[in-house]
């Protein structure tokens, strides 16, 4: 059997070291006017971004970014009008959501964007007839 009580306060220890170099949220709002949640830090800074780029908030409307709770460790931002949680390390570090979420974000962008080859490219395959039709595979019922 193992002994729980110095996991436990292995994992206090760890907590209070991490809040010691960490900052945490003492603060959270939504500057409607400038269209940003901003998240005081317990260093006396701030830091603001806009919601529709972290994941959970990116069709939120400004009455559901009204209310912000903040976590008791000061890790944590709470939305509970859109039941969306995110880690303040991870904002910090700039991560805005999940890994997949942030991959999908990423080919968003580079599926959106334009170039001169990207262009020429389009114009050769429209002469050609445009993109080559998919063809479905031939399915044989043997019933």
């Amino acid at each position: 059997m193992t002994d729980h009580k110095s996991e436990i306060e292995a994992a206090k220890a760890r907590a209070a070291k991490q809040q010691a170099s960490t900052p945490i949220a003492i603060a959270a709002h939504y500057d409607a006017r400038a269209g940003r949640v901003v998240i005081d830090l317990s260093t006396g800074l701030s830091i603001m971004f806009k919601p529709h780029d972290a994941q959970g908030l990116e069709k939120a409307k400004p009455e559901q970014l009204s209310k912000i709770e903040i976590s008791p460790s000061g890790f944590g931002i709470h939305f509970p009008a859109l039941d969306a949680d995110l880690y303040l390390p991870g904002l910090l570090e700039g991560f805005m959501g999940s890994r997949k979420w942030m991959a999908a974000q990423l080919g968003k962008t580079g599926g959106s964007s334009t170039s001169a080859a990207k262009t020429a490219a389009s114009r050769i395959n429209g002469k050609m007839g445009g993109r080559p039709k998919k063809h479905k595979p031939y399915v044989i019922d043997v019933a």
